[in-house]
């Protein structure tokens, strides 16, 4: 499992590569939380995600109310079918952009 993460202006891009589960925890959080300034918008790219747990479910959501909650832009990206699945039972589609 690897995270990596870049910021443009005022949106930051977190990569999930591999297994998004409670051993990423830590590695998350300081992605979003020890960033500089003026983020206004959030991708995560889940292209390299294989699979992900409640813990990451969990974790997207500390996220989204770090980012402002209901008035956070959160965007789940270049999701696989059985990560789409996974979202669509805990209906993030309602909290979040899954594109």
């Amino acid at each position: 499992m690897a995270i990596s993460s870049g910021s443009n202006g005022n949106e930051l891009t977190i990569s999930i590569e591999g297994r998004f589960d409670f051993s990423a925890h830590q590695e998350f959080r300081d992605a979003y939380e020890r960033v500089e300034g003026g983020i206004e918008k959030y991708v995560i790219d889940m292209k390299n995600a294989t699979y992900l747990d409640s813990s990451a479910l969990g974790m997207l959501l500390l996220l989204r109310d770090h980012a402002g909650g209901d008035n956070a832009d959160v965007r789940i990206a270049n999701c696989n079918k059985d990560v789409k699945k996974i979202l669509t039972i805990s209906n993030f589609e309602q909290l979040f952009t899954i594109e």
